[in-house]
Parts: structure tokens; C-alpha cells; sequence
């Protein structure tokens, strides 16, 4: 299903790029590391849960987690999303390249989402 996922990924940076917005990943995934690199990146600021994308907009920072239709967010992905949250800021789960195309224009058109 990971492939899936990161087909999806690939297609909303694509089409947020294309349309002007700062866009970027957050490559904290990665099952096949020796636990001696696990730790060092744990030390380096590595955060289990973190979102998949970071959207920077004028005064608005956006965390976007993506998953299929049938994904399901990990415990560590909750934590983060509660914890970005209560900062203040927008955390979504997207689906798909429709909920990018959604999103866009919304804030196009100035609706709060």
C-alpha cells in the first residue's frame, strides 16, 4: 500500500507546485535502518508521526498527512496531529489528488476550511 501512498504524495506536490505553493516533504519514513542510525537520528531531531508535507503559505503553515481511502493513521501520527493542533495550526488527512484540488481552492477563494 506504501506505493500507493507515495504515487498519491507525488501527485498533490506536483499539483501544488505547479499552482505556486511552497510545498515540501518530511522524509521521516524508513523501515530499514540499523538501530545505530535510528538513534542518531532520533539526536538529530528525526520525530515519529511528523506529517508528510509542510505547506507554507502568507502567514498559515499547513501539515498534511496522506494516506489511501483505506489508510489509517498510526498512534505517533495522532500525537503529532494533536499536538499540532493545539499550536494552533491545520493538520489534514488527504486521500487523494481531489482533496489537494479542494484545498487550493478554497483558499483561492478566501473559505476558511
Amino acid at each position: 500500500m506504501r506505493h500507493i501512498e507515495d504515487s498519491i504524495q507525488r501527485m498533490v506536490v506536483n499539483y501544488l507546485r505547479i499552482n505556486g505553493v511552497f510545498v515540501f516533504a518530511v522524509p521521516n519514513g524508513g523501515t530499514r535502518r540499523s538501530a545505530k542510525e535510528g538513534h542518531n537520528l532520533k539526536l538529530s531531531g528525526v520525530t515519529a508521526g511528523v506529517s508528510d508535507l509542510i505547506i507554507v503559505l502568507p502567514k498559515r503553515v499547513v501539515f498534511v498527512e496522506m494516506k489511501t481511502k483505506e489508510g489509517k493513521q498510526t498512534e505517533s501520527q495522532k500525537d503529532f496531529e494533536i499536538k499540532v493542533k493545539k499550536l494552533g495550526f491545520e493538520y489534514y488527512v488527504w486521500r487523494d489528488i481531489n482533496d489537494a484540488q479542494n484545498f487550493l481552492i478554497n483558499y483561492k477563494n478566501g473559505v476558511d476550511i
